[in-house]
């Protein structure tokens, strides 16, 4: 591969990337092969790839980036576009453990703010920074299809639901102390690097890591029942932090919320036909 392929597209040429040690490079080269082999053309191998350079580092280096062009073919311009553009892929050395706080909107008004506000104050970083000791790197995250388990925190992708600020700062001194941390659901938590060699396809032998399992909670599963009509509906009256919400049925509550309540508009009402608003004076 020539050396102009080799060079981003900001058309300025580039110092070569550091080269994987020979032992390393060997291990690196015969994982990249069985990956590529699972793939009808090696460029859709890219994603696995990235992880699998992941693994290695902990971050996608120009080293790792430069290694999977040279496997599949392609310019570092074209790999780094992919790398650079997926969040999962980490882009400078981080942490054994990444703390993602969803802030997203349902997490944040259940305290997914509050969370990582007590988060930052505590550890002394801010967004996608590293402890000192290497061990926590914190960020802010998008939705993570957990929203019945607001608020959520994630620790190398396993949920830790329904947290607080005390419960999320107790998992941070957990894991920088070394001590055993148990996901609320799903596999047993790993290291950062662990996690992405997972990622790039290769098995998990972890005793119980297959048979972990996850599920919906009760909210997914209560409107689940409601939309095939295999339950009544009933207001849930959710009570300040701390205290149990309440399922029982309230006296004039036929719905879940005001808002799910039929409207008298004039679409559903033809007896009572919205016109346009009347003018002043008239």
């Amino acid at each position: 591969m020539t050396e102009a392929r080799q060079e981003v597209s900001l058309g300025m040429p580039q110092l070569p990337a550091p080269a994987y040690p020979a032992e390393v490079r060997a291990r690196l080269e015969a994982d990249a092969k069985e990956v590529i082999a699972r793939y009808p053309g090696s460029r859709s191998a890219l994603l696995p790839l990235l992880h699998l350079v992941q693994s290695e580092e902990g971050y996608v280096s120009r080293t790792g980036m430069a290694f999977c062009a040279e496997m599949l073919g392609l310019t570092t311009a074209e790999v780094t576009a992919v790398a650079t553009f997926y969040t999962m892929y980490r882009r400078k050395p981080s942490g054994d453990y990444q703390v993602g706080v969803c802030t997203n909107t349902l997490c944040a008004v259940m305290g997914g703010d509050a969370i990582f506000d007590r988060l930052k104050e505590h550890l002394g970083v801010g967004n996608d920074e590293t402890t000192e000791d290497g061990k926590v790197t914190l960020e802010h995250i998008e939705c993570n299809a957990a929203c019945d388990f607001a608020p959520v925190v994630m620790v190398n992708w396993e949920f830790f639901d329904n947290q607080t600020p005390e419960s999320a700062t107790q998992l941070v001194d957990d894991l920088i102390a070394g001590r055993t941390v148990e996901p609320t659901r799903g596999a047993p938590l790993c290291t950062y690097k662990e996690t992405a060699r997972i990622l790039a396809g290769f098995p998990d032998e972890r005793p119980g890591a297959v048979a972990a399992t996850g599920g919906a909670g009760h909210a997914s599963l209560i409107g689940l029942k409601l939309a095939k009509g295999e339950a009544a509906p009933q207001a849930r009256v959710v009570g300040p932090r701390g205290e149990a919400p309440s399922d029982q049925p309230q006296k004039g509550a036929e719905h879940l919320s005001s808002h799910d309540a039929p409207q008298q508009t004039s679409a559903s009402d033809p007896d009572h036909p919205a016109g346009p608003a009347a003018e002043e004076g008239e």
